[in-house]
């Protein structure tokens, strides 16, 4: 079912709160990965409050989605949707970085609803690629979807999973690339141009759907072309803005990777009408 005005206008309200949310526990720890993780932030609200199958109460279930975050850095946005789905509790996200905190820099699997850690770049792709061929073995119902970077998209490891995947048939797996064209040192254009995104991927035999990724009607209407297509992967190529939200830090790499000075915080709690 096509998401409703009214579930759109909600989810919508979610984002806000995930972006105040994430941006403050970045501050609050002055370390973290601002512009990536907003950037994210529809694409990973829409799989979790909306189309994926998971829950907290069921986290063994053989049958469910898998998510793999391949750009990592991104966690604040992974662990705010966690905490709305109950896996986390609801005051955890003031332990972001902190040591023995189950809410690392990073993904990782001590975290409750954690499917696969991440870190270095490119290995998120291979990685949901097992698990889909795994699940298709196993008979499970459920979906695994690979969430990478534009700039991870340099990792020659990525494009060694996407030749592969088609072979296997995994129309189960569903790759989206966060594509807000902004990476840790400049422009993807200027440190590795990517050219022809979406040729590159269908040259590989995935399934190719574009879309803006900040729009959440588009964005559903993506995913439903993704798991209608069958015999091959799919891979959702999401237009986004680094930084999104936050007129200062849209597409600027300073903000890749940045501690939040309290002038800046103060100014992007008055943009997303948040608390500072």
């Amino acid at each position: 079912m096509p998401l409703t005005a009214k579930r759109a206008e909600e989810l919508k309200e979610l984002c806000r709160r995930f972006r105040v949310s994430a941006l403050t526990a970045i501050h609050g720890v002055q370390s973290g990965h601002p512009g990536g993780s907003l950037s994210v932030c529809e694409i990973l609200a829409l799989l979790y409050q909306e189309r994926m199958n998971v829950s907290a109460d069921r986290q063994d279930d053989p049958n469910r989605d898998r998510l793999v975050l391949s750009k990592g850095h991104a966690a604040p946005m992974l662990y705010v949707n966690l905490v709305e789905k109950g896996f986390l509790p609801a005051d955890s996200m003031s332990t972001l970085r902190v040591i023995d905190s189950e809410l690392q820099g990073h993904p990782s699997m001590h975290t409750p609803g954690v499917e696969m850690p991440a870190g270095p770049l490119g290995l998120g792709l291979a990685a949901a690629q097992g698990m889909a061929m795994g699940m298709k073995l196993d008979g499970s119902t459920g979906r695994v979807y690979a969430v990478l970077g534009d700039g991870e998209l340099n990792e020659g490891c990525i494009w060694e999973a996407a030749m592969s995947a088609p072979k296997f048939a995994l129309d189960n797996l569903c790759a989206v690339v966060d594509w807000n064209h902004v990476q840790l040192d400049g422009t993807t254009e200027q440190i590795m141009p990517i050219r022809d995104l979406a040729g590159k991927w269908r040259a590989f035999g995935w399934n190719v759907i574009e879309c803006d990724g900040h729009d959440l009607a588009a964005l559903d209407a993506a995913f439903d072309a993704a798991e209608a297509c069958k015999g091959v992967p799919s891979v959702i190529i999401a237009d986004t803005v680094k930084g999104k939200g936050v007129s200062f830090m849209e597409g600027q790499s300073k903000w890749h990777g940045s501690a939040i000075d309290a002038e800046s915080y103060a100014k992007a709690m008055e943009e997303l009408g948040g608390n500072a």
